[in-house]
């Protein structure tokens, strides 16, 4: 990833990486650990799912530079590598343009979901 230097950090059990609505500056590719993947419905959080070890997540605003859809919370000590919007960027223009429409277009129908 160029020759950036890349960013950890270590998230404590029930700590958010970040909340529904925040606008996505990096994303994170988990290292050691755990995060809950946690919408809100009326009133209620709904686990959508678990990353674990090796897992990516918070990908999606980089793709397409909406609003977190969900948030990102560590279920137990979690170490992460982050990955600036601007490392994402340059791996994406460098891959071809059929993948980064299709990136697009997965994003877009995951939004599409309901969320109840």
């Amino acid at each position: 990833m160029s020759t950036q230097i890349l960013q950890r950090q270590t998230f404590p059990p029930g700590t958010y990486v970040f909340k529904e609505g925040d606008q996505g500056t990096m994303a994170y590719l988990i290292q050691d650990g755990e995060i809950e993947i946690i919408k809100e419905v009326d009133g209620n959080e709904n686990i959508l799912g678990i990353v674990g070890q090796g897992g990516i997540f918070g990908e999606m605003a980089l793709i397409d530079a909406k609003p977190r859809m969900a948030g990102a919370r560590a279920s137990k000590g979690t170490t992460v590598i982050c990955v600036t919007e601007q490392m994402f960027n340059e791996k994406l223009n460098k891959s071809d343009p059929f993948i980064r429409g299709l990136l697009n277009i997965l994003t877009e129908t995951v939004r599409s979901f309901p969320s109840d």
